[in-house]
């Protein structure tokens, strides 16, 4: 307990510090050094605005415009939703949880600042007071997540403490939706693993309203639902409990996609309903009129294998060592165990099976208990262990599972078989 309070309290102060840190060193090159883009002086009025307004005198226009000098690329998109709505089809491919955060604290927390530095240096404060809040959050709930995955507080530190320095970490500081959509997924899947199942899908649905791939997340939802119907059906031979698990895992997945679908209505909505169809969008035309697709094609290029380009080959020379990484660590895994990872859970390797096969004949005698009595409950906890299920992300077990059988009629005598350590699938016993 004293431990993970430590450890707690030096996460804290690294997100905090790196924050900090990074924060300071922006503003430090942003003084020294021109911007690439320079459309954050750029405020024209709001489309619903019927007159044309300047914009108020403020107490401090240093800090003011200081502030909002940081409102670049995708920040622009933000705060102009935050402060205007959705006025452009373009728009509409930025998700509404993100600038609905920065509209509330402006119009809040925030709101005496206003006749100090004007209501776009707030809205900008707000966006980075988000962002910045979420990441120290976020590099929480890693810890937590991580100490249920690896059972090991010290790693779980080190891969914390790692994340708040991470290549990407401008990112998560700038007025983008990063950190929060971060936080959403890493917290829920820190539920779903804590057995958490309906706050978990609470907060993925939560992260596809900040970023359209937060509904990937259901895919976590739909494998525990796999694992689980299989458990119920072939080791339960319950069959109303699996077709019971079935349905449940349905509804979460649909929860998880409701808030992005309804974005697309919305947007349907606003730009097609009632439109002269010569007139109208070719996506509104479509058969599935979904307007993100048509948003990121069209106005981003953004498409299957479209970035493969040799124009972006800086972009990849950037992103190699962290890929590099992340592929090396995905075929050591598969080294170390292809049953567990081809199968996707369902079997595990042949050496644990051969493990427990040995340990049941050892604690069998050692116990004098009859071989058979004693070879069917081991057998019965290896069938569960083996139909475990293994997150594609982490690699590891997807819950926390220590059972505990008793041998003797005394119950004097008993065997654990412990969670699987990090790294290994091979479970410990031992007699207590």
């Amino acid at each position: 307990m004293k431990s993970s309070i430590s450890n707690t309290r030096i996460i804290l102060q690294t997100a905090i510090a790196s924050r900090l840190i990074l924060l300071t060193l922006t503003l430090i090159w942003r003084s020294i050094i021109n911007p690439y883009d320079t459309s954050a002086s750029m405020n024209p009025n709001c489309l619903s605005t019927t007159t044309t307004t300047t914009a108020p005198t403020v107490v401090f226009p240093r800090i003011a415009a200081s502030v909002e000098n940081g409102v670049v690329w995708d920040s622009v998109y933000f705060v102009r939703i935050a402060q205007c709505g959705y006025e452009y089809e373009q728009t509409y491919a930025f998700l509404p949880l993100f600038p609905a955060f920065i509209l509330i604290l402006s119009r809040t927390v925030f709101q005496p600042l206003i006749p100090l530095i004007g209501d776009r240096a707030v809205l900008a404060l707000s966006g980075y007071f988000v962002s910045n809040v979420a990441f120290v959050f976020a590099a929480l709930f890693l810890y937590r997540l991580s100490v249920i995955v690896l059972k090991d507080p010290e790693a779980s530190l080190r891969a914390s403490i790692l994340f708040c320095f991470n290549p990407a970490s401008i990112f998560y500081s700038s007025i983008y939706s990063e950190s929060l959509y971060a936080l959403l997924s890493i917290g829920g899947l820190y539920f779903l693993l804590s057995g958490s199942n309906n706050l978990a899908s609470l907060w993925f649905a939560l992260s596809g309203c900040a970023r359209s791939n937060g509904v990937l997340n259901a895919g976590y939802i739909g494998f525990q639902t796999m694992h689980r119907a299989y458990d119920a059906l072939f080791l339960q031979k319950n069959l109303i409990l699996a077709f019971r698990v079935l349905i449940t895992g349905f509804l979460r997945c649909v929860f998880i996609f409701i808030p992005f679908v309804a974005f697309q209505a919305y947007g349907y909505y606003n730009l097609c309903a009632g439109r002269d169809p010569e007139t109208s969008r070719p996506w509104c035309k479509a058969k599935i009129p979904l307007l993100y697709n048509f948003i990121q094609s069209h106005y981003w290029g953004v498409g299957f294998l479209r970035y493969f380009q040799f124009k972006q080959l800086p972009n990849f020379l950037l992103a190699s060592p962290i890929l590099s990484m992340a592929v090396c660590s995905i075929i050591y895994y598969v080294k170390l165990q292809p049953t567990v990872f081809f199968s996707l859970g369902f079997q595990v390797d042949p050496k644990t099976a051969s493990f427990l096969e040995t340990q049941t004949s050892t604690v069998s005698r050692g116990m004098n208990l009859n071989h058979e009595f004693c070879k069917l409950r081991l057998l019965s906890i290896y069938k569960i262990l083996s139909k475990m299920p293994v997150s594609s992300l982490w690699f590891g077990q997807f819950c926390d599972f220590r059972p505990t059988v008793c041998f003797s009629a005394s119950g004097s005598k008993r065997f654990e078989i412990l969670p699987f350590s990090s790294g290994s699938l091979t479970p410990f016993i031992f007699l207590r």
